[in-house]
């Protein structure tokens, strides 16, 4: 599938947008991110949705496998390609064992060998397939993580669907990202819906 836009290029943007891009290439990513190619059409939405994902991703109490199992979650909730292309890689980097990242991509529970690990997954998941958090997953969570901690898993899980929202609907990253693993036959196929 083709994006449906592009990152102008350096002689078309404004002055702006090109001061937006190189902040985000000498932060902590080292480069623009994915869905900046969208965001970019606001400059002002770019710099602070692209400041709030570095936050998220590199400024937290949570280690990163906790991060990325999240970030999996929602790439997997939302068949975001681009998104479990990336953080796959990271969740490996990160120890997040190898079965666990196949579970989730088949959509199976995974087993896990870290306590740690399989509450946030569950708030996770609780969270964006019942769009709520029982008292007893809160409890646990709030117990294991704290309360800054907690809102920090919740925060990434909304900025990660942002981010996988805005890939998916402008098809962003997708020509090398394809994650044959999430099982997406139109999008596999080159078709899309």
């Amino acid at each position: 599938m083709n994006p449906r836009l592009k990152l102008p290029a350096s002689g078309e943007m404004t002055g702006e947008q090109a001061e937006v891009c190189a902040e985000a290439a000498a932060g902590k990513r080292g480069k623009v991110p994915a869905p900046m190619i969208a965001w970019i059409r606001n400059p002002e939405l770019a710099r602070r949705a692209q400041k709030l994902g570095e936050l998220l991703k590199f400024e937290t109490e949570l280690e990163p496998r906790l991060i990325e199992l999240a970030i999996l979650a929602c790439a997997r909730h939302w068949t975001s390609h681009q998104v479990w292309s990336s953080h796959s890689r990271h969740a490996r980097s990160a120890g997040v064992d190898d079965r666990v990242i196949e579970a989730i991509a088949a959509r199976k529970e995974p087993k896990f060998q870290d306590e740690r690990e399989a509450i946030a997954f569950d708030l996770a998941t609780s969270l964006l397939q019942r769009h709520r958090i029982s008292d007893a997953h809160y409890a646990k969570a709030l117990a294991t993580f704290g309360e800054r901690g907690t809102v920090e898993l919740v925060a990434i899980l909304g900025y990660y669907c942002f981010v996988a929202l805005t890939t998916n609907a402008f098809a962003l990253g997708f020509s090398d990202a394809a994650a044959r693993e999430l099982g997406d036959p139109d999008f596999i196929g080159g078709e899309g819906r």
